[in-house]
């Protein structure tokens, strides 16, 4: 019996050979619920032991459940690569197929638990069921796209830290884009929030990439009805496009100078900021691009002008990647800068009208909670970092700011 990660491989007694198995019985029809199985005594079941087993040194087959077997199976499903002999084609083959004869809702059920654990915050629960989601139906196109869709907002949540995590993580949301537009055939869906994601990372080029191919796919013929979800996705997609076309937001010059201001070459990207306004001044994604690489520098006065200018051309209607306002993260990053000159009533004001508009932005609540601070105000700034916690259980900053106030 070998053991790895609180996981036991038992051999199946030569007596249980070729009966079908099912955890679901209609004892009124006297039908099994599951798709006929048959059980192969050569192939070991890994089962998952409760820590109190091991603990008591119990022998496994005592309180053996279908819980525990389900559970093994299912994390050799998620890292294969982990498990020796287990990665092979036909054993993880034969795992799936038992899952799925002893408990065939079990996809339908792992996704509500899997997204709800996303709404709650808890992306390393959410991502660790849709991690075995994928290994159990590894090309089920809905499982990948949530797959890809908690990694984007794991990514999200650490964006304030820009650090090793964050990259990390985000290149994980980039594969995880990648693998769902690779599907044969191609899935609508994952076209339509990739271009969201790409034009999130100012990807433009590839946003406008996804949205096109997104619209191909989804057109019907004249006459045809489509959903009113569809039509509603439809021009979304298409006011995007036209949005990128009318800004030259997929010139290459302006991803290039995204890049560099990212990457920390904040003074070679601004020469190309510079070039891109020269040739479209009326773009309010340059002035926030400028703005932002200013930022960076520290230029605070000069920062606060380019997100006032970005601010002016947005207007109200302009819409990011969320279907959000765009206009909260030029008044977000504006407050930033208005809070290292000094003026601290600016900046407050920036971050609560922008907090009118996204009652939920963890970057503006926990703004307020660092502008509390800088007034000195310890119960209301802690107050502000709770709330972060609520929505963003995760959020590293504001554990941060929590225990440095003593958990105030």
């Amino acid at each position: 019996m070998n053991t790895k990660n609180r996981l036991v491989f038992l051999q199946v007694p030569e007596s249980l050979g070729g009966r079908l198995v099912s955890a679901e019985h209609d004892h009124e029809s006297g039908h099994d619920h599951g798709e006929a199985f048959t059980i192969d005594p050569g192939i070991p079941i890994p089962v998952e032991l409760p820590g109190e087993t091991e603990a008591a040194g119990k022998n496994p087959l005592e309180d053996l459940s279908w819980e525990m077997i389900l559970a093994g199976m299912l994390r050799v499903l998620a890292a294969p690569a982990d498990y020796g002999e287990a990665q092979s084609p036909g054993r993880i083959g034969y795992y799936r197929r038992f899952i799925l004869a002893v408990k065939p809702e079990i996809p339908q059920e792992f996704t509500g638990a899997a997204v709800l654990k996303a709404k709650n915050g808890d992306y390393t629960g959410a991502l660790e069921i849709l991690d075995m989601l994928r290994g159990l139906t590894p090309h089920a196109p809905r499982v990948l796209l949530n797959r890809a869709l908690a990694l984007e907002a794991r990514a999200a949540s650490l964006e304030r830290e820009a650090g090793a995590e964050y990259a990390g993580i985000n290149a994980e949301a980039t594969g995880a884009y990648e693998e769902l537009l690779a599907l044969e055939p191609p899935f609508p869906d994952g076209f339509f929030n990739a271009g969201f994601f790409y034009m999130k990372g100012r990807d433009y080029e590839l946003a406008r990439d996804c949205f096109s191919r997104y619209l191909s796919l989804v057109r019907l013929p004249a006459g045809a009805a489509s959903s009113a979800a569809t039509i509603e996705k439809q021009a979304r997609a298409e006011a995007l496009l036209k949005e990128i076309e009318r800004n030259n937001l997929d010139d290459g010059m302006f991803r290039d100078a995204y890049d560099k201001v990212r990457e920390g070459r904040e003074e070679e990207g601004l020469e190309q900021i510079r070039d891109f306004l020269e040739r479209h001044p009326s773009v309010w994604n340059g002035w926030f691009l400028l703005g932002w690489a200013l930022r960076r520098l520290e230029r605070w006065e000069d920062g606060a002008n380019a997100f006032r200018q970005a601010l002016k051309l947005a207007g109200d209607t302009s819409t990011d990647p969320a279907g959000a306002s765009n206009v909260c993260d030029i008044r977000n990053e504006l407050a930033i800068c208005l809070m290292e000159t000094g003026d601290l009533a600016g900046a407050r004001k920036e971050l609560e009208t922008a907090l009118g508009e996204e009652p939920e932005n963890i970057k503006i609540i926990s703004n307020l909670g660092v502008l509390a601070l800088r007034r000195d105000r310890r119960d209301e700034a802690a107050g502000f970092f709770r709330t972060v916690l609520e929505i963003e259980p995760e959020d590293p900053l504001a554990r941060q700011y929590l225990a440095s106030l003593g958990g105030a």
